[in-house]
């Protein structure tokens, strides 16, 4: 088993590629995430407990928003919680292609529990505004629905894209390589407000409802707005594909 350094420089070099990428997972969560990678590395973990360990994390800061009235030091751990959750999702992935142990368990491992933080992260908004938030209306009660459903849909929609792409697309031909396309950062910029790691930053105003009730307001029209737009794009792409054959 070599140092940790050597784990971090062979954990570079077995990235996935930075396209369709937003700053945000490419600067901060997937190097935290090479980090946690390596340390798992040396204990010896598999790809699989380390996603488990990311849904401990995520699992427990979001039974903290159902069960626990808002505060400041909650919006504090909360945070945190998600983050690192998050940081241990993209690890577990760097893992599995750092030591060859990946497969689809663990694929499906992984998207099992993407899937369900999706949908209890705005389950327990909804239970949170009901438990504990002073609303103007009751109307609110309908924004952590309509934010799940844009998530879910969003999740889901993007998962068949990459499948029904992979099984669509033709092999290139024997001995012509295909150049990796370039990587815009016009588009990782853009693409920050659809990021799961921008999304838990909201989670640092939990301790103001009103300020908390604004800011996951906004997220939500953000997301819905990526929403459409990736829905046309994929769908696109796909009809592309199918012209193609």
């Amino acid at each position: 088993m070599g140092s940790t350094g050597t784990v971090l420089r062979e954990l570079r070099g077995a990235q996935k590629t930075a396209k369709g990428v937003s700053l945000y997972s490419r600067y901060v969560n997937r190097p935290a995430g090479r980090v946690l990678a390596a340390g798992a590395y040396r204990i010896g973990l598999t790809p699989n407990q380390v996603t488990l360990v990311s849904a401990a994390f995520t699992f427990t800061a979001v039974a903290s928003v159902a069960l626990v009235r808002p505060s400041w030091g909650l919006a504090i751990a909360v945070y945190a919680g998600l983050a690192v959750g998050f940081a241990f999702d993209s690890a577990d992935g760097q893992l599995a292609r750092l030591t060859g142990r990946g497969g689809p368990d663990g694929e499906w491992l992984d998207h099992v529990v993407d899937c369900a933080k999706l949908i209890l992260v705005h389950t327990a908004v909804l239970i949170s505004f009901h438990r504990f938030a002073q609303l103007p209306g009751e109307g609110w009660l309908l924004l952590p629905l309509g934010f799940l459903f844009v998530a879910v849909l969003t999740f889901c929609a993007g998962l068949l894209r990459e499948q029904l792409g992979k099984a669509a697309a033709r092999p290139a031909p024997a001995g012509r390589a295909t150049a990796p396309a370039p990587v815009s950062r016009v588009r990782a910029v853009a693409l920050l407000p659809a990021d799961y790691g921008v999304f838990c930053l909201v989670f640092l105003l939990y301790g103001d409802e009103t300020a908390f009730r604004i800011g996951y307001a906004a997220l939500a029209v953000v997301h819905a707005l990526f929403l459409v737009a990736f829905l046309v794009k994929w769908f696109r792409e796909l009809k592309a594909l199918r012209a193609a054959d």
